[in-house]
C-alpha cells in the first residue's frame, strides 16, 4: 500500500517488480490476488481539452450588429420533482435579444445541438457567427465540422469568463427568476411545454428595457433586412471610333 500511494500510476506487475527490489520474495500472482483483493485499481488517465478561446471573442470585442448576426449558446440546469435532471440548451440573438430556442431535454450532446441547429437553420435563417463557451459539447469535432460546411463562424470565449457570453448569461438570469424557479416540473414533458409557453411569453409579449420597451419580436420585426450583395458590373465600353477599328484591324 506505501508503493500505491508512492506510484500511482503503476499497476501490479510494477509493484511486484518494486517489492522484488525491496527484498521481497514474492510472485505476481500473490500480489496480483492481494490487488484485487484491497480493490486497487491504476486511475484511468484524463484526456487533456484544448482549450479554443480567448478574450477576443467575447461580447466586448465581437459585438452584434444586426438582426441573425451573432447566436449565442449555452446550457441551464434544473431538475424534476424526483430528483432527475433536466438539461436546456439556450440560444438567444444578441440584437435582437430574442430567444430563438429553448430545448430541453434528460441529456445533451454534441450531435443533439447539432441536430437543433439544423432546423433552426432551416426556419430561420443561418447567422455569421456562434458564440459560446469551451463546453464539450460546443467545441466538439461533429459541431465544428458542421458550422464549417454551412460557413458559420464560431467565437469561443475565454475560459472561465462567463461575463464574456453576457446576453446569453443575462437571459438566464430572467429565465431562472421568472421561470425555473417559480415552477416545480413532474414530467419531462410538462417541462417541455411550461418552457415552451414561457419563451413565447418572453419574445412576444415581455418588453425588453435595452429595446425601449419593445418585445424582442416587436425589435426584431423593425430590424432592417441585410440587404444581398451584388457583384459589381462593368462600366459599359465606349463606342469604338473610326480610327480604334482601323487600329484593330
Amino acid at each position: 500500500m506505501e508503493l500505491v500511494r508512492e506510484f500511482p500510476r503503476f499497476g501490479y506487475r510494477q509493484i511486484t517488480r518494486m517489492l522484488r527490489r525491496d527484498g521481497w520474495e514474492v510472485n505476481f500472482k500473490r500480489v496480483y490476488r492481494l490487488w484485487r483483493q484491497e480493490g486497487l485499481k491504476v486511475p484511468q488517465k484524463k484526456r487533456k481539452r484544448r482549450r479554443l478561446g480567448d478574450s477576443s471573442g467575447g461580447i466586448a470585442r465581437r459585438i452584434a450588429e444586426r438582426k441573425d448576426h451573432v447566436w449565442s449558446l449555452d446550457f441551464i440546469f434544473d431538475r424534476t420533482a424526483n430528483g432527475r435532471p433536466l438539461k436546456i440548451l439556450s440560444i438567444v440573438d444578441e440584437h435582437t435579444r430574442e430567444c430563438v430556442a429553448l430545448e430541453v431535454s434528460r441529456h445533451l450532446t454534441g450531435d443533439d445541438v447539432v441536430s437543433v441547429l439544423v432546423d433552426l437553420f432551416t426556419i430561420r435563417g443561418v447567422p455569421e457567427l456562434i458564440r459560446s463557451d469551451n463546453g464539450p459539447e460546443f467545441i466538439s469535432k461533429r459541431l465544428r465540422g458542421f458550422l464549417e460546411k454551412v460557413d458559420v463562424g464560431t467565437s469561443y470565449i475565454e475560459p472561465g469568463s462567463p461575463w464574456e457570453n453576457g446576453y446569453v448569461e443575462s437571459f438566464h438570469s430572467r429565465f431562472r427568476d421568472e421561470c425555473l424557479a417559480c415552477e416545480e416540473f413532474t414530467t419531462l414533458t410538462e417541462a417541455i411545454h411550461v418552457i415552451q409557453d414561457w419563451r413565447m411569453t418572453y419574445n412576444h409579449r415581455r418588453p425588453h428595457s435595452s429595446l425601449g420597451g419593445l418585445t424582442p419580436a416587436e425589435f426584431s420585426t423593425q430590424c432592417a433586412s441585410v440587404p444581398e450583395k451584388v457583384p459589381p458590373t462593368a462600366p459599359p465600353s465606349p463606342p469604338l471610333q473610326h480610327t480604334d477599328l482601323l487600329m484593330h484591324c
